[in-house]
């Protein structure tokens, strides 16, 4: 494979979709050139950084490589498409946009929320969220595509609770993080042009009625408390509040889904590990995150150095874009023992799955949470469950995973469980 056609394939959303394409393309850069210039078609040029060592050492030095300004691949067109309706080449400005001290105050306003002892509270709640999906399936009389069906909404109506957005409003939520992780699949966008910047545009719209609402009746929810939050005696912007509103509506609920089809589409491919779940489900917790590692939902982010720096026999100058490659860290064998095989006890386990560092997923404990709650009552209630076709992935190169998961299943009565 020549370099243009390497370049391309990195950037293709395509390589994403295809799971035996990506491990070959990025198994070949991890021996061969980890850090690699890349110059696809119709976008700004970036490093492409592949092995689970590399990525580590740009996480460790947030000053050195800052999050602003390119967070994500987008061409060319698609940068500009979104400057004309922000000024930026971003869509948003979030956590992921955000460095030092910004990054530092906007994330302890909702930090809270996201860790144990608050996330304690929501167990019961949680629970029975998963024990209503559980019975969705048995309203689909033992056949149905389990990513579309019941993976894809029961995350959703999990951050939507603790947002406080009504759950009629959720398949809005559901289409506008589709748009905007995976706008270059055909089933997401049914032929249209993909505009970068729609989603976000429509969603704000949506969270500023939202938070006028709140702001005259509040309630217990992350709307209501960022409704009236203040930084230095000062409320936050409207463009701030309405990202913040973007990052966890959208990227609260999508990865979450992604691991949780593929957690159950790895226990189908090694009956083994399945097997072994069902008997100790004090593996539960491990699976889980083997799932996530295995499922690697975020594709990549970008980072920009400060200065520059030596690392992998390269020089990266400053001012220059790196591409960090998530999933390929988290099967580097070099780090990850035995990493192509499916380990529900894997221990160490060092993926990248969720980041590093400070920039560290903010959600990474109510994700776990979310997909345990489910996975308790779920093998409970299996009597057993295969396959009813091939798995397809959604065609994105940044975030994204299993969009269809059909299976045949029989499920246990409530009653004798």
């Amino acid at each position: 494979m020549d370099d243009t056609a390497i370049d391309e394939k990195i950037a293709d959303p395509k390589t994403y979709a295809d799971m035996s394409a990506y491990h070959e393309l990025f198994g070949m850069l991890r021996r061969e050139e980890p850090v690699r210039w890349t110059e696809p078609e119709g976008h700004r040029p970036f490093w492409s950084v592949s092995t689970h060592k590399y990525i580590v050492e740009i996480e460790r030095q947030p000053d050195l490589f800052i999050n602003a300004p390119r967070t994500a691949l987008r061409t060319i067109e698609q940068e500009e498409a979104i400057r004309k309706v922000t000024g930026t080449t971003q869509a948003a400005r979030t956590l992921i946009q955000m460095d030092g001290i910004d990054h530092r105050v906007y994330r302890k306003l909702t930090q809270a929320w996201f860790m144990p002892p608050e996330l304690r509270k929501l167990h019961d709640s949680m629970s029975d969220l998963a024990r209503g999906f559980v019975d969705r399936l048995e309203a689909f009389g033992g056949q149905c595509d389990f990513a579309r069906d019941i993976a894809v909404w029961y995350p959703l109506r999990a951050i939507m609770l603790i947002l406080g957005v009504p759950e009629q409003d959720e398949p809005l939520m559901l289409r506008l993080t589709q748009q905007h992780f995976a706008g270059a699949d055909p089933s997401v966008n049914q032929g249209e042009k993909f505009d970068a910047g729609a989603a976000a545009k429509e969603l704000f719209a949506y969270f500023t009625d939202l938070t006028e609402q709140r702001r005259r009746e509040p309630r217990n929810d992350i709307v209501s408390l960022l409704a009236n939050a203040e930084i230095e005696a000062k409320p936050i912007g409207d463009f701030e509040r309405n990202s913040y509103f973007f990052v966890l509506a959208i990227a609260g609920h999508d990865t979450t889904s992604a691991s949780t089809s593929g957690l159950l589409q790895a226990l189908m491919a090694h009956p083994d590990q399945f097997d072994r779940l069902r008997a100790d489900r004090s593996l539960l917790p491990t699976a889980i995150d083997e799932a996530i590692r295995w499922t690697s939902p975020v594709k990549h982010f970008f980072r920009t150095a400060t200065a520059d720096y030596e690392i992998g026999g390269r020089t990266i100058r400053e001012g220059d874009s790196i591409m960090l490659h998530y999933p390929s860290a988290n099967f580097d064998e070099a780090v990850i023992e035995d990493p192509f095989s499916f380990k529900i006890d894997r221990k160490p386990n060092r993926h990248v799955a969720f980041g590093f560092g400070i920039h560290q997923c903010l959600g990474q404990h109510l994700a776990k949470l979310e997909m345990a709650s489910l996975y308790e009552v779920l093998l409970d209630r299996l009597a057993s469950v295969q396959p009813a076709g091939d798995p397809q992935w959604f065609q994105t190169n940044f975030v994204g995973g299993i969009k269809s998961l059909p299976i045949r299943y029989q499920l246990k009565a409530p009653s004798l469980v």
